[in-house]
């Protein structure tokens, strides 16, 4: 971050006692390529093996052991640098950093340092309330992940677990281009999007897949850039923007009391909300990098690039662009259904061949806000894409009212069948009779002679006669036919 500032001021200021500052947030991702071996040997990948289960030769370093390539995970990398619209290097250098590591055994890690194999890139992000930003991608490489040491299970030692050590883990370096917290949220929430669309990483930060260091700097607007702090491991995106504004706010208060801040590497405390020192920040020279001896450069052709290109799904600026053009549907209803490949998956089963902004409608507001209350994802629903497009054709014949597709809902969710079945069986089917519904209504007329009065002097009262046919009706009553024959009815 220590260059030339980029541009005006953007994102929210934070005011100090002494004026306005800004906040600049560079981000290191770090996703866990989706493959079930690692980077450099056979050992299985799988999550929540028993402890040093899943360690090879290779891993445990044992003399004469040599890595060789995984090229599932080389082409995942090329893959995910496609989806940021990065350059993709056809040469790339695996190197040693060196530094102490009592979880890996071979005392240095396997990454790439001056030739990574993804370039510069840029990814388009939509910021709540706020402007869509570009954020610059610096840089994609390859490298090993480092073991796991438990230190709450020994009061006298700690033990280390080698299952996760040589993970292949993608580095993805963004420039500092983001401003505010929201800012940082947003990037991570589209960038973990596009892992997941490409199958890549599954973004589990729960299980440490997807997990961020996060640079910190404040300025005066305007000004040159500060001295950052790296916060780091940082395995929640709530947690990431909590962390930005502590490390900001703590850093104006030490600018503002006179002292300086000093370049280091902290850990973030969630249940404090504040961050704290771990070490003095390393620079690229303490690591001692150079090319690893016992891996040749990678490289490979732009026919090989071709061939990767050729597979890549659509990705969620695409779908998002289709969604509005094809469907007709709002820029928020589509940003929220292609948020996950699986919801807009969904979505398209429900809308095809029905009206889409009622799908949408249905998906976003009945369907999400129920999984959200239940805490299940999207694959977890028990009302399938099938039975919710069933539920909008009864909709649409005339068969049910909406409120009684609302109960319906209820009984899928809780119970399953088939949506048409159901309606049947139990006698859910929307009265059209007009002569039934006339009964009703004048019934209610008869009984209110007061409301009579008052809605014609008040039309708009004319919505608590609709509401009082449809609960004397259990809501079967057409509600248009309710609508027009109390107009009638009542002169309006």
């Amino acid at each position: 971050m220590n260059e030339a500032p980029r541009g005006m001021s953007r994102g929210r200021l934070i005011k100090g006692a002494t004026g306005d500052f800004e906040i600049v947030v560079g981000l290191e991702v770090h996703a866990q390529v989706t493959s079930s071996a690692k980077l450099f040997s056979g050992a299985a990948t799988t999550f929540g093996a028993a402890p040093n289960s899943h360690v090879s030769l290779v891993d445990a370093a044992l003399p004469g052991m040599l890595p060789v390539i995984n090229e599932e995970c080389v082409a995942q990398a090329v893959r995910t640098g496609l989806g940021l619209n990065a350059r993709i290097n056809r040469r790339s250098v695996f190197d040693r950093k060196n530094y102490f590591y009592p979880d890996l055994p071979q005392g240095y890690q396997i990454s790439q340092y001056k030739q990574p194999i993804v370039g510069e890139g840029v990814v388009s992000v939509d910021v709540p309330d706020s402007d869509t930003i570009e954020v610059g991608i610096e840089r994609l490489h390859l490298e090993q992940d480092a073991g796991k040491l438990i230190h709450d299970q020994n009061p006298e030692l700690s033990l280390v677990d080698l299952n996760r050590s040589g993970v292949a883990l993608m580095e993805i370096v963004s420039r500092p281009d983001l401003r505010s917290a929201e800012e940082a949220k947003a990037f991570v929430t589209k960038l973990r999007s596009i892992l997941r669309y490409l199958g890549a990483c599954d973004g589990d930060m729960e299980k440490g897949s997807l997990r961020a260091d996060v640079n910190v700097s404040v300025r005066r607007p305007g000004a040159e850039y500060g001295t950052r702090c790296e916060i780091k491991n940082v395995n929640s995106i709530r947690f990431i923007g909590m962390a930005i504004e502590s490390e900001a706010r703590r850093q104006i208060a030490l600018i503002e009391d006179g002292g300086t801040v000093e370049q280091e590497t902290r850990l973030f405390d969630p249940v404090r909300g504040e961050t704290r020192p771990m070490r003095s920040k390393e620079e690229a020279h303490d690591y001692r990098y150079f090319p690893d001896p016992d891996l040749l450069p990678l490289e490979f052709d732009q026919a090989y690039v071709d061939a990767l290109a050729a597979t890549l799904p659509e990705l969620p600026d695409a779908r998002k662009t289709r969604f509005t053009r094809d469907y007709g549907l709002s820029a928020y209803d589509a940003d929220v259904l292609v948020a996950e490949k699986e919801s807009a998956d969904y979505f398209e089963a429900v809308a095809d061949g029905r009206d889409a902004k009622a799908a949408a409608n249905w998906v976003i507001n009945e369907l999400f806000g129920r999984l959200n209350r239940e805490g299940r994802a999207i694959e977890k629903s028990p009302v399938s894409a099938g039975q919710l497009g069933t539920m909008l054709d009864l909709i649409s014949e005339g068969t049910i009212s909406g409120k009684i597709a609302k109960d319906l809902f209820e009984i899928l969710w809780s119970e399953g069948g088939d949506p048409r079945a159901v309606v049947e069986a139990r006698g859910m089917k929307q009265v059209t009779d007009t002569g039934a519904i006339e009964a009703v209504v004048d019934e209610i007329i008869a009984a209110n002679p007061d409301k009579v009065q008052a809605v014609k002097e008040k039309p708009s009262m004319l919505g608590w006669f609709v509401g009082q046919v449809m609960k004397a009706s259990g809501g079967k009553a057409n509600p248009q036919a309710v609508n027009s024959l109390l107009k009638e009815k009542l002169g309006l």
